[in-house]
C-alpha cells in the first residue's frame, strides 16, 4: 500500500475531532469527578509499578518521580478546599506509596543498569523536578514550515544530557555545553523524539539552575520546541492517535506541561489517554487487538516514528515501561493543572486568570499562576 493510501486509511479509521464528553470544570462536582477519574488511573498504574518494580527501567522510574512531584503539588493546592478533601487524601496516599517504591527501585536499577543509573540518577532523585507556577501558551507562528529528515540518536542525546548533568566519569561540573551539543540541541526542523529530547535538554538545564551562555535563551528554545510539539500532537490527533504516535504524544504533554504550557492540557486529550490504559494490568502499551489493515499501518508508521530505545522495556503482555511512564507524567500534569483551576466563581476567575476565564474553545484547561 502506498504512503498516501496508508494515510487515507488512518484518516478513515480516525474518530472525528469531537470535544470531550468529560464534565465541565466550572463546578466543584465537575472538578471532583475528573480528579477521581485521573486518580483511579494513576492508582492502577502504581499497582503495575509495584508488581513490576524489579523490571522497570530508569526511564520508567523518571515518569513516576515526576508524578510524585505533581501529586505533592496537588496536595498543596487542595489543602484548604473542604470539598476536595477526598481526592486530596487519595493523592497524598499515592504520593507516599510512590516515594517508597521509587526508593526501592534504585537498588534494582543498580543491578540491572549501573552505568545508566550513575549517569541519570539526578533525574530520579527527590527535588530534581520542579513544577511550573507561571503558565503560558504555545505560539503557532513558531512552527517549522518544513521538517528536516533525520535519524534520532539516543546515544548522542544521552551524551549531551550527561554533560549537562555533570555525571560523566571525569566528575565534571554541571551545565557544561560542548559545541557539538550546542548544535545538536538547537538544530531546527526536528520532530518526534529528536524534538522532545531537545526540550528535555533545556528543561534539565532549568532544573539544574543553568543560566549562563546558551542557557540564557532557554525560554526561547522551550517556546520554539513546544510550539512544534503542539503541532505534532495535533497531527497525531488528526490521524486518530495511531499507536506508534501515542508514546511521543504523551511525552510531549508531560514535558511541555512541566515547561508551563497549559494548552497541552486539553480535556479531549485527557479522555484519549485514559482510554489507552489496560484495565487489568494498569499499564500503557500495545493495544490488545488490531485489525489486519491497521496493523500494516502501524508497521509502516514505526519505520518513521521508531525511537532507538536501547533500554526500553516491553513486557510480554504488551505493557511498555516508557509508555506507562509518559502516561503517568502526563496524567499527573492534568491533575496538577486541574488543582490550580479557579473555583466556580466567574468574578474570581476574571480576577485571577491570566489567559482565559473558562475552559478554552479547544478544550484546554487554563491555569492560574502559582504563588
Amino acid at each position: 500500500m502506498s504512503s498516501l493510501g496508508l494515510l487515507l486509511l488512518l484518516l478513515l479509521l480516525a474518530p472525528p475531532l469531537w470535544s470531550s464528553s468529560l464534565p465541565p470544570l466550572d463546578t466543584p462536582e465537575g472538578k471532583a469527578t475528573i480528579a477521581g477519574l485521573i486518580l483511579s488511573a494513576l492508582e492502577r498504574a502504581t499497582s503495575f509499578l509495584k508488581k513490576r518494580l524489579p523490571e522497570i527501567n530508569l526511564d520508567g522510574a523518571v515518569g513516576f518521580r515526576v508524578l510524585e512531584v505533581q501529586l505533592n503539588g496537588v496536595q498543596k493546592a487542595w489543602a484548604q478546599d473542604p470539598q476536595l478533601q477526598p481526592p486530596n487524601s487519595r493523592a497524598g496516599k499515592l504520593a507516599q506509596k510512590l516515594a517508597l517504591l521509587l526508593h526501592r527501585s534504585i537498588s534494582y536499577l543498580k543491578l540491572s543498569d549501573p552505568q545508566y543509573l550513575t549517569e541519570f540518577q539526578p533525574t530520579i532523585q527527590p527535588g530534581f523536578w520542579k513544577l511550573p507556577h507561571v503558565w503560558t501558551h504555545t505560539n503557532a507562528s513558531m512552527v517549522y514550515p518544513t521538517l528536516e529528515p533525520q535519524e534520532f540518536s539516543e546515544e548522542q542525546s544521552d551524551l549531551c544530557l550527561v554533560q549537562l548533568l555533570g555525571t560523566s566519569t571525569d566528575s565534571s561540573q554541571p551545565c557544561r555545553l560542548s559545541d557539538f551539543c550546542r548544535t545538536l540541541m538547537t538544530k531546527p526542523g526536528c520532530s518526534g523524539y529528536c524534538l522532545s529530547h531537545q526540550l528535555l535538554f533545556f528543561l534539565s538545564a532549568r532544573m539544574k539552575g543553568c543560566t549562563n551562555g546558551l542557557f540564557r535563551q532557554s525560554q526561547h528554545y522551550m517556546n520554539l520546541f513546544c510550539a512544534n510539539m503542539m503541532d505534532l500532537n495535533q497531527r497525531a490527533e488528526a490521524i486518530g492517535y495511531a499507536y506508534p504516535s501515542r508514546d511521543v504524544f504523551m511525552e510531549n504533554i508531560m514535558l511541555c506541561g512541566i515547561g508551563g504550557f497549559s494548552d497541552f492540557y486539553k480535556l479531549r486529550w485527557l479522555e484519549a489517554i485514559l482510554s489507552w490504559q489496560k484495565p487489568q494490568e494498569g499499564c500503557f502499551g500495545m493495544p490488545d487487538a488490531e485489525d489486519e489493515e491497521l496493523s500494516k499501518v502501524i508497521q509502516h508508521q514505526q519505520h518513521y516514528l521508531r525511537r532507538v530505545k536501547r533500554r526500553e522495556k516491553q513486557f510480554a503482555d504488551g505493557c511498555s515501561s516508557h509508555n506507562t511512564a509518559m502516561a503517568v507524567g502526563a496524567l499527573g500534569g492534568f491533575l496538577y493543572v486541574l488543582a490550580q483551576y479557579p473555583a466556580a466563581n466567574r468574578e474570581l476567575q476574571q480576577a485571577t486568570m491570566t489567559t482565559s476565564t473558562a475552559t478554552q474553545v479547544d478544550g484546554s484547561i487554563p491555569a492560574t499562576p502559582g504563588t
